[in-house]
């Protein structure tokens, strides 16, 4: 037996709302903090380290109290931070405010997260479980492409403010939201939870499997390394091409429907599961296009290494993903792992270009290049933990 329609639509519901919500204030905070207070890159990169930092032991500690105390209670905690935190975005006007008020949101966020993996994965069967981690994965991915898209649009005609206030009423919404869930959730008891998967005919040995959930694990903070990195020092890369925050939201986030369009293929085509050439082409594929994003010459080489750069984003995340809610049976706590592992490549990317900004400040690039070596190095180890798990 499977999830009831109105339930997946609830999980689906939550998850689109608030990817849109965290997107919009997250993408286009750095932007506010340059404009409104003169943050350089390296203070972005620096302030970007310290929310991913946060990030990383909320996430782990967040699925762990979802477990613990139940996913309501994980759910409302998550949402009523969120809705403290934009609060005081809204009304301070300091950078130690600024800085403050995203902790909060970002804490918030971690509550959120892991309990949605948990609630989506235990509540299909396990043949269902490939076909909600897609759809989980295409909704998140389409409104965190949505509010990309239209953010910078959204600021120039109605202010930065927008950041805060629209991301507040939709944090709202899923407050109250998350009442009406809790009373469809009872008709749901962790469906099939003995019954089989479905026939993977890639499935390896049990042993095999969890080198493969190692790798993944490897691979994400490695992936949010780079993502991280590159959202903290987007007002320079829209400086350098002289794009407004509304172009630059047009020109920057065609990675992000890149992604989308890997989701789709990923979800439609299982014959990536459990194939290492798959991760690995797409580790080296994320460091290529990372290091060309950031030093473009021009807008040309900028688009073209965002649609490989989208792709490889979309197989790693996946891959982290689908291997722990397909490995696992403490759904939350691996969703909060998976979570923390985002965090720690939030955090440890920028700080590695910021520090490199720090001490080398005469050369432009090299903070990415600083953080092009620490993915190659975090390709090396993922060879290695291949090598071993044969």
């Amino acid at each position: 037996m499977t999830a009831p329609q109105g339930f997946r639509a609830a999980c689906y519901t939550l998850e689109g709302l608030n990817s849109f919500a965290v997107t919009l204030y997250f993408n286009y905070l750095f932007f506010f903090l340059r404009d409104r207070f003169g943050l350089s890159d390296k203070e972005n990169l620096a302030c970007a380290a310290l929310l991913g930092l946060t990030y990383a032991f909320a996430a782990w500690q967040a699925g762990r109290f979802a477990r613990r105390c139940g996913y309501f209670t994980a759910l409302q905690t998550g949402f009523g931070v969120m809705i403290s935190g934009l609060v005081c975005g809204a009304l301070l006007d300091s950078v130690p405010g600024q800085i403050l008020a995203a902790t909060a949101v970002n804490i918030g966020m971690c509550f959120i997260w892991p309990t949605l993996e948990a609630l989506i994965s235990e509540s299909e069967t396990p043949a269902h479980i490939p076909r909600a981690v897609g759809i989980y994965n295409i909704v998140w991915a389409a409104t965190n492409a949505l509010a990309f898209f239209i953010g910078g649009t959204l600021i120039e005609k109605a202010g930065y403010r927008i950041i805060f206030y629209l991301p507040l009423a939709l944090v709202c919404v899923q407050f109250a939201l998350v009442f009406w869930f809790k009373k469809i959730r009872p008709a749901v008891h962790a469906a099939g939870k003995n019954s089989a998967p479905a026939f993977d005919p890639n499935r390896p040995s049990p042993a095999k499997a969890k080198s493969f959930l190692r790798m993944a694990w490897l691979a994400n903070p490695f992936a949010y390394i780079a993502i991280n990195t590159l959202i903290a020092v987007l007002p320079g890369i829209a400086a350098k091409f002289q794009l407004s925050p509304m172009f630059a939201g047009f020109v920057c986030s065609l990675w992000c429907f890149a992604r989308i369009g890997a989701f789709i293929a990923l979800w439609r085509w299982p014959g990536w599961h459990y194939r290492f050439r798959w991760l690995v082409t797409a580790f080296a594929t994320l460091i290529l296009s990372f290091a060309a994003i950031l030093m473009a010459p021009n807008l040309a080489v900028l688009l073209v290494a965002q649609l490989f750069f989208g792709v490889a984003i979309g197989l790693i995340y996946y891959s982290s993903l689908f291997y722990a809610m397909d490995a696992s049976e403490l759904k939350s706590e691996h969703g909060g792992i998976h979570e923390a592992a985002i965090g720690v490549g939030n955090c440890v990317g920028p700080a590695v270009g910021a520090a490199a900004l720090q001490w080398v400040p005469q050369f432009a690039s090299s903070g990415a290049i600083a953080v092009s070596a620490l993915l190659l190095c975090g390709f090396g180890g993922l060879v290695r933990i291949w090598k071993n798990g044969r």
